[in-house]
């Protein structure tokens, strides 16, 4: 897949420009996404993610981790952090603006290596694409958390896209088409997932996860703690 959102990360970074990402999908008009949101201070992030932070310990891996701010600030709090994304440009920014340990990696090929939090911020969980793929992911995740460890993420329902009712799908509505424009370049389409709470705690129950929900703000997206059932 063509790095469109490690372009506009890398271009923003290094020369100070902030041309329009948009992120197109199967309901609707493109939408701009914002790219300096990548670039937060602690003090411009939501509360949302700020708690997230503050409920990590032990050795975290941060994944999907844009352009670090996130695991930067883990580091600063004394958190051995480390940073993945499949995105070589935003690996490179991570590296440059002081995330000691950032790789290029797909989660789903890492290696075996235990952690205490496996975070996941900004929509992050979607990368699992689909139902099925969270399924996979959920069972990755066992093998990667150590005795006590937790996953956390934030996501949101959808349902609200379907004014007159949810309709009657192939696929769970959450699951959701999307593509990137940056600079009249597009990139292929992509699934992303938004699940909502109750099919979240179906998932994570039949793959052996108890589910907390830690924090629901105005817009309804929520922080979810999810730790292997005993």
């Amino acid at each position: 897949m063509m790095d469109i959102l490690g372009r506009a990360i890398s271009e923003y970074f290094y020369g100070g420009k902030e041309y329009k990402l948009w992120v197109h999908d199967n309901h609707g008009p493109k939408v701009e996404m914002i790219v300096p949101i990548y670039f937060r201070s602690p003090e411009a992030m939501p509360d949302l993610e700020l708690m997230a932070i503050d409920m990590c310990k032990g050795k975290t891996l941060d994944i999907g981790a844009g352009a670090g701010s996130h695991a930067l600030l883990l580091q600063e709090k004394g958190i051995d952090v480390t940073a993945i994304d499949i995105s070589e440009g935003a690996v490179e920014v991570m590296k440059e603006r002081g995330v000691k340990k950032a790789f290029v990696q797909d989660v789903f090929e890492m290696k075996q290596e235990k952690f205490d939090t496996l975070l996941l911020l900004m929509n992050g969980i979607g990368l699992v694409q689909t139902i099925e793929g969270l399924n996979r992911f959920l069972q990755e995740a066992k093998t990667m958390l150590k005795k006590g460890g937790q996953l956390l993420f934030d996501s949101s329902d959808v349902a609200y896209l379907y004014e007159e009712g949810l309709p009657q799908l192939p696929h769970y509505y959450g699951e959701v088409k999307c593509c990137y424009e940056y600079r009249r370049q597009k990139s292929e389409w992509f699934s992303w997932l938004y699940i909502d709470e109750r099919t979240l705690r179906e998932v994570a129950l039949d793959n052996g996860f108890d589910t907390k929900l830690l924090f629901v703000d105005e817009s309804g997206q929520y922080l979810a703690k999810l730790t292997l059932s005993k």
